[in-house]
């Protein structure tokens, strides 16, 4: 073996390595990241659920108010100051999303309405909380989603073409060596075989290997 053929040996084979020990981890965050999707699909479908049945509540109490009350009476009662959303983050494996939303609405009394503008301003509100968790949950699989996806294609990229030129290389780079070290053991023994002969020769030519012949 060549010092440069024992080199480029070691520096594939700790490529090699690196590459093999990326491919277990980003298999295992992969593993990880599917888990939690499922789970943030199921969390996602369950805020749905709620949403659409309380905005189907709050379209339901707002007609009657519109009755009622008049689309006059209904803004009057819209609360003069916007909502207040704090979103509680979450994580795995590097990803970061919305773990869950709540939304603070303020309270407009509407004065001189009926009772069903007031249960639609309560379902209104109802309706928007529901809306803001199911916003975060969505975002939540959207995120981790783009994220599985690229990890995939990341390992994929490393287990199908990274590693396999990787061993490879390191194969051609073994028949190399063995080849050379092939060539040096035949060096050697044909050079062993040359001193060999020149001494039998020099003892036979010598007077004494010539006495002793006879």
């Amino acid at each position: 073996m060549t010092a440069t053929g024992r080199a480029g040996k070691l520096r594939v084979e700790r490529r090699l390595l690196t590459a093999r020990h990326g491919a277990e981890l980003l298999d295992r965050k992969q593993r990880i990241l599917a888990d939690e999707l499922e789970r943030l699909h199921l969390k996602a479908a369950r805020t749905e659920q709620v949403w659409l049945a309380a905005a189907r509540d709050a379209e339901s109490w707002l007609a009657r108010a519109a009755a009622l009350d008049g689309r006059e009476m209904i803004a009057s009662a819209a609360p003069l100051t916007p909502a207040d959303v704090r979103v509680e983050w979450g994580g795995a494996m590097g990803v970061t999303y919305p773990e869950d939303a709540q939304c603070e609405i303020p309270v407009a009394a509407p004065a001189g309405a009926s009772s069903a503008l007031t249960y639609a301003a309560t379902a209104a509100r109802a309706a928007l909380a529901a809306a803001v968790r199911q916003a975060a949950a969505e975002r939540a699989v959207r995120l981790v989603a783009a994220d599985l996806t690229a990890t995939r294609t990341r390992l994929r990229a490393v287990q199908k073409r990274w590693v396999p030129r990787l061993e490879s290389e390191l194969d051609t780079i073994r028949r190399q060596l063995q080849e050379q070290e092939l060539q040096e053991n035949l060096r050697l023994r044909w050079a062993a075989d040359a001193v060999a002969g020149s001494g039998a020769a020099a003892r036979a030519s010598s007077p004494r290997g010539r006495v002793e012949s006879r």
